[in-house]
């Protein structure tokens, strides 16, 4: 396992690299962090072969929620490469019956009305009350939502229609894998962080008190520890 890699942060759905200032900010990485492309793509894997190309040789994708999708979606491609992964507020297996419909919905809601509308629809499920009380949090996050647009969203939400089960590429890894969800997460609620911390072999859960779906917003600080845990592992594990 290489003490030298790069780490790489992918957003997820309708978000951008804001989703991670903080950790960029504070992260102890053996190579300056990148942030991966998920606007004008309609597949995960198109997301995930894009950010595999931002670096040469070792990686550590990072990602939260539809990330998190990319992140496994690298694994699966290529996992000679990963020294770890961080898998935060995130699933591993394709949308059920009720949630297609759901996000079929909100596709149509979306190439409709209003876009900023939507957003404000989706805003109680990405953040705890807490956080929904927040009014700089809420604008950070509708101003990501801004900077995607609603072609992008339209894109990235037919991107995690069509994603597939990762249950055997969690099965298959060999490195340490983060898992990070929280409490009051109702998106991808803590027994989903649970679900993908009992397949990965070599996993860490962390289940954040009182935390929504975006916890690198409402939690920067203890998601910046925790990664930064994983990354002393890894240095750690490679002498």
């Amino acid at each position: 396992m290489s003490s030298r890699f790069t780490p790489i942060f992918i957003p997820g759905l309708i978000l951008t690299k804001e989703l991670f200032d903080a950790q960029c900010a504070g992260l102890d990485s053996p190579a300056p962090p990148q942030i991966a492309n998920t606007l004008g793509h309609d597949s995960i894997t198109g997301m995930a072969e894009e950010a595999l190309a931002l670096a040469a040789g070792p990686i550590l994708p990072i990602g939260l929620s539809m990330g998190g999708y990319v992140a496994m979606e690298m694994a699966r491609l290529a996992p000679d490469r990963l020294v770890g992964l961080g898998l935060l507020n995130t699933a591993h297996k394709a949308d059920d019956a009720a949630r297609r419909e759901q996000r079929l919905a909100t596709i149509k809601m979306a190439q409709s009305d209003r876009f900023r509308g939507v957003t404000r629809h989706l805003l109680k499920s990405f953040l705890s009350p807490a956080a929904m009380a927040d009014e700089a949090l809420v604008g950070r996050v509708i101003a990501m939502a801004d900077a995607v647009g609603r072609e992008n969203f339209v894109l990235q939400q037919h991107a995690i229609l069509g994603r597939q089960d990762q249950s055997d590429t969690l099965r298959r890894l060999d490195v340490p894998v983060l898992v990070v969800g929280g409490s009051l997460d109702t998106l991808t609620p803590p027994e989903r962080s649970e679900e993908i911390a009992a397949l990965a072999p070599a996993s860490q859960l962390l289940i954040l008190e009182g935390v929504g779906h975006l916890s690198t917003l409402e939690a920067p600080q203890a998601v910046t520890e925790a990664l930064n845990g994983l990354i002393a592992h890894i240095r750690h594990a490679s002498g």
